[in-house]
């Protein structure tokens, strides 16, 4: 095989093997650290031998035994690794040579989903929770995290060597939670990867709303989550809302990289695929008969994709779906949404006076978006000076620079009106 060819087999391999061969490895050796230093071994040593001896048939099951039996080389060469060799060789119940083609596909399963609980265990913190998960799940390297979330690298470092610490000092076992506890335990791993693609689709700080590396590997992490529990219904669910979303990831900024709102989107640049495959997943989702807000969301997301122009979208429904989801997420936030639904649906004024219920309880009054909506009710309602002070005092709080633009651009358009 050619140079170029290998490692595009390479770099394939990671995406696809990464989280399982590190998961592996903790599970064998239980030391985080040596697990990512062999794994990375593992695959270094792949770009040379699969040049020599071709891609293997597994690829995966290649880089598992090579970056095992490296580990315990290490293990067997330090003085303190006597005590978790034995330990390895209890926890892997060994009666032979290592071989991933024998190992059953259920304790693969296991050793991935032993190690996604253990990043989003609910000791950490919510940040640690999701750096760990880039770092030991998707392979990002800590300056990639760092650069994602717009913070210094050794800031970064600090945060997954405290969050490994923590693992360590405070006995979190690596394991999948016993039955009682998975419910809750699931909720925090889907919230893990719903604020990765979150802060991907809409940062809150910097110069891009969008960015893409964030939400690919939310999207990634979702389709794992989904093939390692298929009949969790919220699990589908957040997949489904994830691609919806992510189906008009393109249109949201213009060429010069500045907001386009959903109404003034391109649909015809939507991606199509990403959207039958959303709502595919959504309808499996809604017929295991338990809705939960990530399948609620999803629903609504989908009632926009599936509208063929703005002036189709059900606004009504949309409207009633908020409902829905505010008795599962009682948030200021989701009210906000719901009243632009009801502001759409049943005129501005009936939407005004839910922004101004939530103006009044005061939850929302850091948060731009609050006078934000107030503002766009107000401009379609044709009363241009008032919105002109509801856009000013937004400006006032928002972060991020793509969205400054857009509402210094409405501020202008309703002072010159």
């Amino acid at each position: 095989m050619g140079v170029n060819d290998v490692e595009a087999a390479v770099a394939a391999a990671f995406r696809d093997e990464w989280g399982q061969v590190v998961a592996t490895l903790i599970r064998v050796t239980g030391d985080w650290d040596l697990a990512e230093e062999c794994a990375q071994d593992a695959f270094a040593q792949a770009l040379d031998r699969w040049r020599r001896d071709g891609v293997p048939r597994r690829p995966g099951a290649w880089l598992t035994t090579t970056a095992r039996n490296r580990a315990l080389d290490v293990l067997r060469r330090e003085a303190v690794g006597a005590q978790k060799l034995r330990e390895a060789a209890v926890l892997a119940r060994d009666e032979g040579p290592y071989d991933p083609d024998h190992e059953d596909d259920s304790g693969l399963r296991d050793d991935r989903l032993r190690l996604i609980f253990t990043c989003c265990h609910p000791a950490l913190p919510i940040e640690a929770r999701v750096a760990l998960t880039l770092r030991t799940l998707a392979g990002l390297t800590t300056p990639e995290i760092a650069r994602a979330f717009l913070v210094p690298e050794a800031t970064m470092a600090q945060r997954l060597v405290r969050a490994k610490r923590k693992i360590r000092n405070a006995g979190i076992p690596y394991r999948v939670p016993p039955a009682h506890l998975l419910p809750e335990r699931t909720t925090g791993v889907l919230g893990v990867v719903y604020l990765l693609f979150n802060e991907g689709y809409a940062a809150t700080s910097g110069a891009d709303l969008v960015r893409t590396n964030l939400c690919a590997e939310a999207i990634r992490l979702a389709r794992v989550l989904a093939r390692l529990m298929p009949d969790e219904p919220e699990v589908l669910g957040l997949l489904a809302l994830l691609l919806l979303h992510d189906a008009r990831r393109d249109t949201r900024v213009d060429a010069a990289g500045e907001l386009v709102t959903l109404e003034d989107q391109d649909r015809t640049a939507w991606d199509r695929a990403a959207i039958d495959e959303g709502a595919a997943l959504l309808e499996t989702a809604l017929r295991r008969g338990r809705p939960g807000p990530y399948q609620i969301q999803a629903a609504i997301a989908a009632c926009h994709t599936t509208a063929a122009t703005a002036e189709e979208t059900d606004w009504a429904d949309i409207a009633a779906l908020y409902g829905a989801l505010a008795r599962f997420v009682p948030s200021a936030v989701v009210r906000l949404n719901q009243a632009v639904a009801v502001g759409m649906s049943e005129g501005e004024e009936a939407g005004l006076a839910l922004v101004a219920e939530l103006e009044q309880e005061g939850d929302l009054s850091g948060y731009h978006l609050l006078p934000a909506t107030r503002a766009d009710l107000l401009r379609r309602m044709g009363r241009a000076h008032e919105a002109a002070g509801a856009y000013a005092r937004a400006l006032e709080l928002v972060e991020n620079d793509a969205e400054r633009r857009f509402l210094e651009k409405r501020l202008a358009e309703c002072r010159s009106a």
